[in-house]
């Protein structure tokens, strides 16, 4: 068995990308981390990081922060990272089959019916889910059920995950993790907010709540009046451009890598970088 020392060195990346995330996650900033480094790193020494839309922690796992508040409107990643704080080690028979992917997919929506989605079964069974699952898409249907089929992986690597999540303890000891509206957040002029909504286009239902352009709207507005330094992402439509510029926000426009849809469609797509108080 690897000990705790091999896996954290296989799990931290090289490039200063900081540590793997253990989520896949569509849409994840993992390749953003070298543009926000240099622009956020004198505010790191003493502010605390909070992150509005944390989804699969490529933000905060490559800043690597000493004190974050991480906040999502999704429950299930909330859980998981919770149990991960804790030093989870997984116990789940994970196989990569269709049968088996069905099988624990029922079970996840189960324990949700039964008010149980912040058990250690739950946070379990979504980070096998979350590995299988098509595209590693997160998405629920209305009724809060996970919806996404089985991803059909030739050969999937659960090990380099799962022989020890400990090394994800000492990393997450100061960071807080919450669940809910981003406007719930008990921010300071302390803080430096980084935020990243689910993007300016029609599929937005990573959760079963959906987020539209009045949260859009109310985001910005949000960020806006928050007097410590923010910087946000978002899909570089006119409207979102518009949005921020009228805000005050300096926008810059990056190429994004690749944007991938709710049917696995994969094309480039431009990425705004709007920042106050940097």
């Amino acid at each position: 068995m690897a000990t705790v020392l091999d896996t954290k060195s296989r799990l931290f990346l090289g490039d200063g990308l900081g540590m793997r995330p253990p989520l896949k996650w569509a849409g994840g900033k993992r390749w953003l981390v070298p543009y926000l480094k240099p622009i956020v790193a004198k505010h790191l020494k003493t502010k605390r990081l909070v992150e509005p839309f944390c989804g699969g922690l490529a933000v905060a796992l490559g800043l690597l922060p000493e004190q974050a508040l991480l906040n999502d409107i999704n429950p299930h990643a909330i859980n998981f990272y919770k149990w991960l704080r804790k030093g989870l080690a997984l116990k789940l028979d994970m196989r990569n089959d269709e049968t088996s992917f069905y099988q624990n997919r029922e079970r996840f929506n189960e324990l949700i019916s039964l008010g149980k989605q912040n058990t250690k079964e739950a946070a379990e069974l979504f980070y096998y889910l979350n590995r299988t699952c098509f595209n590693g898409l997160c998405r629920f249907n209305r009724q809060g059920e996970f919806n996404v089929p089985y991803g059909r992986y030739k050969t999937l690597n659960y090990e380099l995950y799962t022989s020890d999540f400990r090394a994800y303890k000492p990393i997450f000891a100061n960071w807080e993790f919450s669940l809910g509206d981003f406007e719930q957040l008990p921010l300071t002029k302390n803080d430096l907010v980084y935020a990243d909504p689910p993007y300016d286009v029609e599929f937005t239902q990573y959760s079963k709540e959906v987020f539209d352009w009045s949260h859009q709207e109310r985001l910005a507005e949000w960020l806006a009046e928050h007097p410590g330094p923010v910087v946000t992402s978002n899909q570089a439509t006119k409207r979102i451009v518009a949005l921020y510029k009228s805000l005050g926000f300096k926008v810059e426009i990056l190429d994004a890598p690749r944007l991938i849809s709710c049917t696995g469609d994969r094309t480039k797509a431009k990425e705004i970088l709007a920042t106050k108080g940097i």
